[in-house]
Parts: structure tokens; C-alpha cells; sequence
């Protein structure tokens, strides 16, 4: 009995048909990172772990829908790249049944994640951005590998940028310029960057990040 009712704790129920909290689903170009200009159907999930003052994203405005409207949803786009955003993806329940029925559909999965909680084994890549607002967090956990890592530059990120470069191996280091008073930093965020690529014992090398679809008047 004491076996059944642990092995009964650590599995997850999942219901044949699971709402999702979906803020919106729609179908444009990645504006940031590595895969900047790639095609791809962007299924934003409500809800998030942390509160970064300068989030531009109304993650608590959604509404619930069914595996079979997401799917009904998807139908409409051509794109055959899906980008889980949010919100953070991590939190949503359930989240590996949706994973595992686009990938029965033939999507590839990229996710984008702050990366505090672990990613699903069915993503295919790996975007995540640590918070230095909330650097203790990282320091207790995060997860140890992405294809990239994007750093917003909201302030004197250079200790947080070294500490990530060692708890999180990737391909790809980015930062990333904030707003901050009604305009981008970006003259401090390469002036960072420059100041990270010339340690002379610099393990990665950085590069700059920016929000291009926004530039380009898209979503």
C-alpha cells in the first residue's frame, strides 16, 4: 500500500482533454536571437514565476482553451516552427500533453524560458533569459544548458552575465538593451557587451540582441 500511494504522488494525472490559460496564438517572424527572421507560430501561455518590472507582456489576460481549439488554432498558419512563450511555459499544467501533440502533428518546438524550472524533453531548442532583478534565485537553481542565453541589460549586468556563463552552457550569449524611461539603453547594453568580450580569461563571447520585430512594425 505505502508503494501504490508514493508511486501515486509522483505521477502526473493528466486529463484526456486539459485546458491551457492561452493569452494569444499567432504567426509571424522570431524578432530576437539566433533564430532572428525564422518563421514560426508563437503560442504565448498565461501566467509567470516572476514579476520583472519592465515586462512588456500581459501574461494574466487569457482565456482557457482545449487541445483541440489550439489545434483548430494552429490550422490556419503554415508555419511549422512553434515557440512556446509567455508568461513562463514551465508553469502551465500539463504542458508536456500539448508538447507531445504538436509533436505528433511534425512541429518543431522551441521554448522560451527564464529558465528556473526544468525544460520538457520534447523541445527541440531552448531559448532562455535569466532575470538579474532576481539573481538569488539563479544562484539557488536554473536549469545547466540552452541553445542560448539572452540577458536583459536592466542595469549593471556584468557579475550576473559571468555567473550565468557558468551555470548554464549554450551555443549563443546574448544581452539585450532595456527600456528604461521611455527609451532603449542600448548605447550602455554594448558598451557592457564590449566590456564582457575583452576579459581577457572571457570563456564565451557575447553578442547584442534586439527586439527587431518591433523595429519591422510586426508582432
Amino acid at each position: 500500500m505505502q508503494i501504490l500511494a508514493a508511486s501515486a504522488a509522483i505521477t502526473e494525472i493528466r486529463p484526456e482533454n486539459p485546458e491551457y490559460r492561452i493569452v494569444e496564438i499567432f504567426e509571424s517572424l522570431q524578432g530576437e536571437g539566433y533564430n532572428t527572421g525564422m518563421p514560426a507560430v508563437f503560442i504565448r501561455l498565461g501566467k509567470c514565476n516572476l514579476a520583472c518590472a519592465w515586462c512588456d507582456t500581459d501574461y494574466l489576460t487569457f482565456k482557457s482553451m482545449s487541445l483541440q481549439d489550439i489545434h483548430a488554432c494552429l490550422k490556419n498558419y503554415t508555419a511549422r516552427n512553434i515557440i512556446i512563450t509567455g508568461g513562463e511555459p514551465t508553469i502551465q499544467p500539463h504542458l508536456e500533453t500539448l508538447l507531445d501533440s504538436l509533436k505528433a502533428a511534425g512541429y518543431k518546438l522551441c521554448i522560451e524560458t527564464n529558465g528556473l524550472n526544468p525544460v520538457p524533453p520534447q523541445i527541440d531548442y531552448i531559448a532562455t533569459s535569466p532575470k538579474a532583478c532576481y539573481a538569488e534565485k539563479y544562484h539557488k537553481q536554473c536549469i545547466d544548458e540552452a541553445d542560448e542565453v539572452r540577458i536583459v541589460a536592466d542595469g549593471d549586468v556584468l557579475a550576473f552575465c559571468a555567473a550565468m556563463e557558468r551555470k548554464i552552457r549554450a551555443r549563443h550569449y546574448y544581452l539585450s538593451p532595456c527600456e528604461q524611461n521611455g527609451e532603449m539603453n542600448i548605447y550602455d547594453t554594448i558598451r557592457q557587451i564590449g566590456l564582457l568580450n575583452s576579459r581577457s580569461d572571457a570563456p564565451v563571447h557575447w553578442q547584442l540582441s534586439v527586439q527587431t520585430h518591433k523595429w519591422a512594425g510586426i508582432e
